[in-house]
Order: structure tokens, then C-alpha cells, then sequence
């Protein structure tokens, strides 16, 4: 993650103990991956006041991973935890900005995504009432297997396919507010 310009990287006991805080329904994680932003605050672009395409991800530790699974959400909104995206079965690797808004994407990457609380397939960026600025996770999860989920499954259905096959977590934060 990008802090006054410096890249920073979350620290691997920091973030097992933020997976077990966050209440991480997947199996706990054996290892720890490093995931990275190049920004603290979300640019308009990957928001709803802009493009609102996906970020790029540049994801760390996931040798020897079948595959990434990836859930974005925002635990500051009004009615509670507010999932902004739902994607899994991605290679091992780097996730490219702006992935199509589809069930099954072929390119840039492979993947498959499922449906976000905006009641839509794919990537929902950060569009928070008015006030303090949200906080957004990206928790990504290295598994040992492809997982057999069908496009546009929910948030709860992939935690559950992915239960005794993490091999691996991490996380990056990212803000933003609307005046």
C-alpha cells in the first residue's frame, strides 16, 4: 500500500491477528501472503464518483497456490459489513485493474465472480453516504484448489467453498470519504 509515497507492506503476524479480529470465516490461514495498493485513499477512478473500475492488486506469498480468492468489503457502512466484491479463482499472482463486470472473465485474467451487496456481478467501488471516510478491505486468500462455484454465487457461499483450503491470507486497507 502506497503511505506518503512509500510502499508499505502490512506485516504477516498483523495481519493473522487482523483475519482472526475480522472474524475470517475460512479456515485459518497456514501462511501469509503481502497485498499491496498503490494508494492509502481510494482515487475516484475505482470509485462510484468515477470509472468505478477495480484496482489493481500486486499479491505476494502464493507460491505453490491453485488459486486467489478475493472479498472487498467495507465494515464502516450504515447497516453493517457491506461486501464490494466477490472473485476467486484467479492465478496466483498480480490482479490487473479493471476486470469486467461479468460471471466469467477470460481476460486480462481468469476468474469467476460472484454477486456484491449492490445486488450485481463483479466490482462495486467505495460510494459511502456523506461524512467520515469508510475503511475497505481487500482480503485475499491463496487455496489449494480451484473452487466449483457457479458465477454470481454470494459472499457466504464462497467462504464455505473455501473452508479447509486456505493456504494463505493477507489484506490491504484503503479509505474513502464523500463531503
Amino acid at each position: 500500500m502506497m503511505e506518503g509515497g512509500a510502499c508499505v507492506r502490512l506485516s504477516g503476524a498483523f495481519l493473522v491477528v487482523v483475519a482472526a479480529l475480522a472474524g475470517c470465516t475460512a479456515a485459518p490461514a497456514k501462511g501469509r501472503l503481502s497485498v499491496e495498493l498503490d494508494f492509502s485513499e481510494f482515487p475516484a477512478v475505482h470509485t462510484c464518483d468515477g470509472a468505478d473500475v477495480s484496482p489493481e492488486l500486486r499479491i505476494g506469498g502464493a507460491e505453490g497456490a491453485e488459486a486467489l480468492a478475493i472479498i472487498m468489503d467495507d465494515p464502516d457502512a450504515p447497516g453493517g459489513t457491506f461486501t464490494h466484491w466477490v472473485v476467486w479463482n484467479l492465478a496466483p499472482g498480480d490482479v490487473p485493474a479493471n476486470l469486467p463486470k461479468q460471471g466469467m472473465v477470460e481476460a486480462p485474467v481468469r476468474a469467476v465472480q460472484g454477486l456484491n451487496d449492490f445486488g450485481r456481478v463483479g466490482y462495486a467501488g467505495p460510494c459511502p453516504p456523506p461524512g467520515k471516510p469508510h475503511r475497505y478491505f481487500f482480503r485475499v486468500y491463496a487455496l489449494d484448489t480451484l473452487l466449483e462455484l457457479e458465477p454470481g454465487a454470494s459472499r457466504e457461499e464462497l467462504e464455505s467453498a473455501m473452508k479447509g483450503h486456505v493456504l494463505a491470507y493477507g489484506e490491504a486497507v484503503a479509505t474513502y470519504g464523500r463531503v
